[in-house]
């Protein structure tokens, strides 16, 4: 039997209702035909792609994540203990800080090497489980369910969608940053030769506009012997000489240099003017980096970056691009590897065998590095022997399309 209390809960709520019912009736009505009119947007629910993802998906998922990032963790610990094995007397000897050891080099030297050999990793990480689960008989459990080999290469797919756009969105514009703050303390504290001075300089730095400086030095960013020329239908209209070029490295825009003693010649026909000054503050369309080149420089610059200095330098007429071209075309390329290698870590390892996953990691391991190596020649190649850099790039990821295609014909069913 119900108490006082209750009772009058149970009046207060009934009169709530009659009340909200008789006066908000037309709020029900509306919500009514808004869900009638919108009735269309069911469509969406087929866009929604976890709509798809399965149990048996996400079991497969959570594994593929699970070993990549635990061959991350083992693998790049082990990378990390022989450098440091190997550069403390280094760090000892140029009394670098603790600080800077850990902040400023090994917290960008994880990320670029694990980014570096981020296929590599995947490819660990499918032959890992994959094998151990064709040894417990899962796969041979999912297939004979009916489920075809076409369709259990969805999770892996999936999978691979992700890492590759995480690893490319790293490459691409989070690298790079690191990377300079990395390459900055191994010039200061592991003494490795850099190039900071060029010699002989001659540049298209606009159209008709061409500049020459004998000697750059990069540290003090100050060039000797500088000229600029400017010409009009192959004619030489404007002659600038001067002793000194400043480049102003405190400027909220690109471009300022400073001039000191300095001399015009402008040719009108048989005229000619000629201007001098002491100093002078001008624009010249050309940066440092279009001065002196060190290796890697390449790897400080993000995609948008590397585009625009390409394009600058192939309309200067520069031949120094092709490194440029490879690491701009190589980001993208080895984001889709990841696809490829996963294609033939899952063929060589869906199938049980008697001794395990031993031959099957050792296959797959010689496939990895003769990847990267292949990838590593071909990079040479366009470099030293003219090949194309696009193609370079590309190389090593059509000819191991063609062996997954093999591998997956060959994938038990």
């Amino acid at each position: 039997m119900k108490n006082f209390k209750q009772i009058r809960k149970h009046r207060r709520r009934y009169k709530f209702q009659r009340w909200f019912g008789k006066h908000f009736a037309w709020l029900v009505k509306a919500a009514k035909w808004t869900a009638h009119k919108l009735r269309f947007l069911r469509v969406l629910r087929f866009l929604n792609l976890f709509r798809y993802i399965k149990r048996l998906d996400w079991y497969i998922i959570k594994k593929f994540v699970g070993y990549y990032f635990f061959s991350i963790a083992l693998i790049i610990s082990i990378a990390i203990v022989f450098d440091f094995n190997e550069n403390l007397a280094k760090f000892s000897e140029n009394h670098a800080p603790m600080r800077a050891i850990i902040f400023d080099y090994y917290a960008n030297f994880v990320p670029y090497f694990a980014n570096l050999f981020s296929a590599l990793f995947v490819f660990i990480a499918v032959i890992l489980f994959t094998t151990k689960m064709a040894g417990n008989s899962e796969i041979i459990a999912i297939l004979a369910s009916g489920t075809s080999f076409k369709r259990l290469m969805r999770p892996y797919m999936l999978t691979c969608v992700m890492l590759s756009a995480l690893s490319y969105s790293l490459s691409a514009y989070v690298i790079p940053h690191g990377t300079v703050i990395r390459q900055n303390f191994e010039n200061m504290y592991k003494k490795k030769a850099k190039n900071t001075s060029a010699d002989n300089v001659q540049l298209q730095v606009d159209r008709g506009v061409i500049a020459y400086i004998q000697h750059y030095d990069n540290t003090t960013k100050r060039g000797y012997g500088f000229c600029l020329d400017k010409f009009q239908e192959k004619k030489l209209v404007s002659h600038l000489t001067a002793m000194e070029v400043q480049y102003d490295t405190i400027s909220d825009s690109k471009y300022h240099w400073k001039i000191r003693n300095w001399k015009v010649r402008k040719l009108q026909g048989m005229k000619e003017q000629i201007t001098s000054g002491a100093e002078k503050d001008t624009l010249i369309t050309m940066e440092p980096t279009d001065l002196v080149y060190s290796k890697g420089q390449q790897e400080t610059f993000t995609s948008p970056e590397l585009k625009e200095y390409i394009n600058k330098q192939i309309d200067r007429g520069s031949g120094n691009v092709v490194q440029y071209q490879v690491e701009y075309h190589k980001r993208i390329a080895a984001s889709f590897a990841s696809f490829i290698l996963t294609i033939i870590g899952l063929s060589l390892s869906a199938k049980k065998r008697k001794g395990g996953m031993g031959m099957a990691l050792g296959v797959g391991l010689a496939l990895s590095f003769g990847y990267i190596m292949l990838q590593t020649v071909s990079a040479t190649f366009a470099i030293q022997a003219n090949f194309p850099p696009m193609l370079a790039a590309w190389m090593p990821n059509i000819l191991f399309a063609v062996v997954a295609y093999f591998c997956y014909r060959n994938a038990p069913r």
